[in-house]
């Protein structure tokens, strides 16, 4: 199930997202500034590309909460709604549940990346 799932993931807009987020990440990565931006921006590239089968572990210590919380201010709760409402319209239909329960996924993964890893 996961493999077809990630398969048509990837049909229907998933492939286009990861590489848009692979973007971001080497845009950011360009200044030593962006650079932990762009680790973030490469984490979301690779739970996008193929999100079912996979997890999200949460951690880190007092760092990783300090950067989520600038992480949040700056661009985190625009993106977490943003996949909130996909999820949201994916889970009108039937077919589109599983899809919609990738997208919140995602979208906790979008508002706190910082000391999160992808399993």
């Amino acid at each position: 199930m996961n493999t077809l799932g990630n398969i048509l993931w990837l049909i229907l807009g998933g492939l286009g997202l990861a590489v848009a987020w692979a973007i971001i990440g080497i845009v950011l990565c360009i200044t030593i500034v962006g650079i932990p931006l762009g680790i973030q921006a490469f984490k979301m590239a690779g739970l996008t590309l193929t999100p079912f089968g996979k997890s999200v572990v949460y951690g880190g210590g007092v760092g990783s909460l300090l950067a989520n919380i600038i992480w949040v201010v700056l661009v985190g709760i625009w993106m977490a709604i943003g996949y909130v409402i996909a999820g949201v319209l994916n889970c009108i239909t039937i077919i589109g549940v599983p899809f919609g329960i990738q997208s919140f996924k995602m979208a906790k993964l979008a508002l706190w990346p910082f000391g999160a890893q992808v399993q």
